[in-house]
């Protein structure tokens, strides 16, 4: 009898068995306790050969649903057969409210009962911990922003990271970001553009028209000065000093570094040092709080009116969730050639995980179109799944009038890494740009500084900068 998946691919005829197996058990097709046919039977039905399906029942058996018995056959599990898998997944604190995951996992173990999601907190992302707790089992799949990405590969951890398979409907531009060597060895999960946030009553108290996609920066400064009051409230605030926000002048102002003959950045002379002046003139125009101050500090002053406008992202509008502020969103200024940051956060599975295969079911679920709907529908945040970002129906909250801009500024969209630098490039100019914009050193010797960084290891794309 010719093979019902005989026009199949390998690993598709392979996933099939895996995907119909574990469906029939999950849903009591077949019954605990039933052994399963021989795998001579799946062999002929699914069209892979005895050792695939081997390989196939083995993912069965990590996750719980079977176990073998030596010269009898292959068993349904039941509870007292089965812990289940148990998948452990670090996460960024920000995520609870940026994605809902607790809701996404609750989703998960429903579809999914015989795998047990443990969720970790990290405080912060080092990459020496988490690769640390990959290569120790303590960590299945974890969340991992872009600039992270760019770390790992950088400080050559790329064999720390799972290659998973790439969902069709996912952006383009977010998975190409997230692909090394021709492989996708994060999954995007969120991603946000820097946008501006703004309180429209302010702007209709002040008779200033709202903020569009031809404003400069001169007209944010001018603009700013008329919405702010005296003792009463800012007309403008970002939280300067993060690696999510300044490089956006870079971006706009400076476009790329140049590099000398050893790969080390230039900069006295070229745009950069324009982009940096600038910079600096920018943080010394608008107040500036205190630098303890946590994540969120703009949009809470937006939320309370101490602040008309705000630079932030789709991430960090969730923490206007429930305020009581007309607000809406715009694109950022620019220079005469829109340009904006771009954000993403993706699902890294790690490649040292004994739950392997049920570590990919999760990534594979949290970008499935219901998870990505429910992000869309209970947060800000973008979801990385075009389809369910793009989606259009009844809202059950405040959703800004302008929400859907995103779509039509994609193509102002860029990753830091357009600056022609790496992540350790970064860090290091924060570091000597603190010295600079606080007026204490030249520009001279700032840029002598600069150019002094030694050069990332890697790019993104993997290869030597």
């Amino acid at each position: 009898m010719e093979s019902r998946q005989s026009r199949k691919t390998f690993r598709t005829r392979l996933d099939d068995l895996i995907n119909t197996l574990r469906d029939e058990i999950v849903s009591g097709k077949r019954a605990v306790g039933e052994f399963l046919p021989s795998e001579k039977a799946f062999a002929e039905e699914f069209g892979l050969s005895n050792q695939s399906v081997r390989k196939g029942l083995d993912v069965l058996v990590e996750e719980g649903l079977i176990v073998k018995i030596a010269r009898v056959g292959n068993k349904v599990a039941g509870p007292a057969d089965r812990g289940g898998a148990k998948v452990k997944l670090g996460y960024h604190s920000s995520i609870i409210r940026e994605s809902e995951i607790d809701r996404l996992i609750a989703m998960f173990q429903q579809a999914y009962p015989h795998i047990q999601v443990e969720l970790i907190p990290l405080p912060t992302f080092s990459h020496d911990l988490v690769k640390k707790y990959m290569e120790s089992e303590m960590l299945d799949i974890v969340t991992m922003n872009y600039n992270e990405y760019c770390d790992f590969l950088e400080r050559d951890s790329r064999h720390c990271l799972e290659p998973q398979p790439c969902k069709p409907g996912l952006y383009s531009f977010l998975t190409d970001a997230f692909r090394s060597d021709g492989e996708l060895l994060v999954s995007p999960f969120i991603f946000s553009p820097v946008i501006l946030c703004y309180n429209r009553d302010h702007f209709l108290e002040r008779d200033v028209p709202e903020p569009d996609s031809s404003w400069r920066w001169e007209q944010l400064i001018d603009n700013s000065a008329k919405l702010a009051v005296e003792n009463e409230r800012l007309g403008f605030y970002y939280h300067f000093s993060s690696p999510n926000r300044w490089p956006l002048l870079l971006l706009q102002r400076g476009g790329a570094f140049e590099r000398g003959e050893e790969g080390r950045i230039r900069v006295a002379g070229t745009p950069m040092a324009d982009a940096f002046r600038f910079c600096r003139e920018l943080r010394n125009h608008f107040p500036s709080l205190p630098q303890s101050i946590a994540n969120g500090e703009a949009e809470n002053l937006l939320m309370q009116g101490k602040s008309s406008i705000v630079l932030t992202s789709y991430f960090h509008l969730n923490y206007l969730r429930d305020a009581d502020v007309p607000f809406d969103v715009a694109p950022v200024p620019h220079f005469g050639e829109p340009k904006t940051l771009l954000l993403c956060i993706g699902l890294a599975v790690s490649s040292h995980s004994q739950v392997k295969e049920a570590a990919l079911k999760l990534a594979d679920f949290l970008t499935s179109y219901d998870a990505q709907l429910a992000i869309r529908q209970k947060t800000y945040s973008l979801p990385a799944l075009k389809r369910a970002a793009e989606w259009i129906g009844p809202e059950t909250m405040y959703r800004p009038p302008r929400f859907a801009l995103f779509r039509e500024t994609m193509p102002t969209f860029h990753f830091f890494t357009d600056l022609n630098i790496g992540q350790s490039e970064l860090t290091g100019m924060m570091k000597e740009a603190t010295l600079y914009w606080a007026g204490l050193e030249s520009e001279e010797t700032f840029c002598s500084r600069l150019e002094q960084l030694p050069p990332s290891r890697r790019t993104a794309a993997g290869a030597l900068a």
